[in-house]
């Protein structure tokens, strides 16, 4: 049942479904730029705490409708999604309101500048978009429905964008969830180990791009409202494009850390707010690592870390993750004794092989009891083991082929794998330069390899790690031994068959190997890949074990520098190992 009415200013207010909804309503910014957003409030006047999100995903853009793929997986993993709504407003990576307004919210989805509904120079976590959203927090914290404490919530761009605007310290935000979103724009994102990444060109292309203010009539119309998502006006081509920033290309001139990217990434001394930071041990390139360096450096005395393993969507929608954001924001956002208090400060899923998670309650990350043990690489056979390796050798390997697997063969007894993990490698190239991929991988008693469900790929290993041997420069200050920290900031060129020592971050991870079960290094140069088949139809990009998240860019990794043979040297004083975070048995 709808009731319309039109507002003084324009936009249009219905009732239905249990909510007050507002299509549209405008938001002034601090320049003149008006942004749009779509309100969902409780039929009762009141004072109400907001849940907001901001993005350039197109604000009424059903997930069903542009993420059937998603959509599908999320009703499989989490059925509970249909249970008490009718899942009209389901949209991508953001809370259900129809699942958030009867409890005494509203929610607020705004389409960022330059996307969706909203007009504007489209330039993705720009300073310009964070003071946005800066604006954003404070005038829905002063509505006449709002009660001057204001949320934020959701997977991924709606995460990454929280811990820039904390960093602004709006003073009407009152909490954050930051659920997968990485924190650091150079070394999350756009440059793994100095390595350019190519999600970004394809996700703006795909995902931004194709929902930018301006496409009009020639955008979906939502199945919420009956309106195009893109808005009314319709631009040529050529119009939207000088109307926006090009991301690739940025990234793409723009090989070492700097402003760039220091101004799209979060400065955590100055985020005090209280934060629940979620992170998954399957994010490959992009969910894990800046919720574990997020929680860990942010200022806020108030925080809590979590991590999980599934999909991108699962744990965020399921019955347990909703329980978990309303006991945080209602504790935060409306003062009531829901129990968050004894949340402890982390709690880790620790992973089992076949998809089996144990929770477990810690105070501290890494675990303060963590037995750092190296494993040293040994080249005849190829192998791990706690014992270093006595003599001098090379051991070559082709970096368009498989690389090399260093094993530490059956296991005699069960280990946990818990935290950081780092490896040494010492290393030559035939040319100046070299990029190193390691894949941290599990295989079972037949032979046969152990993966496991990601946030973006169904079927992942235990971890990756990422590094351009030109890059290796070392910051002493923010470095440990199981968190190598690269400067990022000038080149080292390599000699040509000269070694040099180089110190690579792996992904955080958890996994409890069991007895029989063999863990590998793999060592090579180019992107892990395994040959299972797809169980993801649908998906918009391969999934064979990095999700998205491929480094193949020609200009960035020419050919004829990186398709070579590298040489891994072996005693004389050069150290090859694998350090790996054990957790003791209690």
């Amino acid at each position: 049942m709808s009731n319309d009415t039109l507002e003084a200013d324009g936009f249009e207010t219905e009732v239905r479904d249990g909510m007050r909804i507002s299509w549209d309503v405008p938001i002034t910014m601090d320049d003149g730029n008006v942004l749009r957003a779509d309100i969902y409030r409780p039929l009762e006047d009141g004072e109400y705490p907001v849940i907001m999100s901001h993005s350039p995903y197109g604000k009424a853009l059903s997930m069903q409708d542009a993420y059937a793929y998603a959509w599908n997986k999320i009703v499989k993993g989490a059925p509970n999604v249909l249970e008490g709504s009718t899942n009209t407003y389901q949209a991508w990576e953001v809370v259900d309101p129809e699942k958030w307004v009867p409890d005494g919210y509203v929610c607020v989805r705004v389409d960022s500048r330059g996307g969706g509904r909203s007009p504007g120079y489209l330039d993705p976590f720009s300073p310009r978009e964070t003071r946005d959203l800066y604006n954003c927090i404070e005038w829905a914290g002063t509505q006449p429905w709002s009660n001057g404490k204001v949320g934020l919530n959701g997977i991924s761009y709606f995460a990454m964008n929280q811990w820039h605007v904390a960093s602004l310290r709006p003073p009407h935000l009152a909490a954050i969830c930051v659920w997968e979103g990485c924190s650091d724009h150079y070394r999350d994102c756009a440059r793994h180990g100095g390595i350019m990444c190519d999600f970004i060109g394809n996700w703006y292309r795909r995902q931004v791009v194709s929902v930018q203010h301006g496409v009009g009539e020639n955008s979906a119309v939502s199945t919420m409202n009956g309106r195009h998502i893109s808005g009314d006006d319709t631009l040529p081509d050529e119009v939207r494009a000088e109307n926006r920033a090009d991301l690739p290309a940025e990234i793409l001139k723009r090989p070492f850390d700097g402003p760039y990217y220091r101004e799209r990434s979060a400065n955590f001394d100055a985020i005090e707010v209280p934060l629940l930071s979620a992170a998954n041990w399957g994010g490959m390139g992009l969910h894990p690592r800046g919720n574990f360096e997020g929680w860990a450096r942010a200022a806020s005395t108030q925080k809590w870390l979590e991590v999980h393993g599934d999909s991108h969507f699962t744990p965020f929608y399921r019955q347990s993750g909703e329980d978990m954001h309303k006991r945080f924001f209602g504790h935060f956002l409306k003062g009531e004794d829901t129990g968050w208090l004894d949340q402890p400060p982390v709690q880790l899923n620790i992973r089992h092989p076949g998809e089996k998670f144990v929770k477990r309650d810690e105070q501290e990350w890494p675990l303060a009891r963590t037995e750092w043990t190296k494993f040293h690489l040994h080249p005849d056979p190829e192998r791990l083991s706690t014992d270093a390796f006595q003599g001098e050798t090379t051991l070559d390997y082709d970096t368009t082929g498989e690389g090399l697997m260093f094993t530490t063969g059956p296991l005699e007894r069960e280990i946990e794998i818990t935290g950081p993990v780092a490896a040494r490698l010492s290393l030559s190239s035939q040319t100046e330069d070299a990029d190193v991929f390691l894949a941290l991988r599990l295989f079972d008693p037949d032979g046969k390899e152990v993966l496991f469900v990601g946030s973006n790929d169904p079927k992942v290993p235990i971890g990756l790690g990422w590094l351009r041997a030109s890059q290796r420069k070392l910051n002493p200050d923010m470095s440990t031994p199981w968190r190598p920290w690269h400067s990022h900031d000038e080149a080292w060129p390599l000699t040509p068959g000269d070694p040099v020592a180089l110190d690579v971050e792996i992904l955080p991870t958890s996994i409890v190997v069991p007895v029989g079960y063999t863990l590998t290094l793999n060592l090579r140069g180019r992107d892990y890949e395994h040959d299972e088949p797809s169980d993801l139809p649908g998906s918009p990009y391969p999934v064979k074990g990095v999700g998205p998240f491929y480094h193949r860019n020609p200009a960035d990794r020419p050919p004829e520098v990186f398709e070579t043979t590298n040489t891994v040297h072996f005693g004389g004083g050069h150290e090859n190992y694998l350090l790996l975070p054990i957790i003791p048995s209690t």
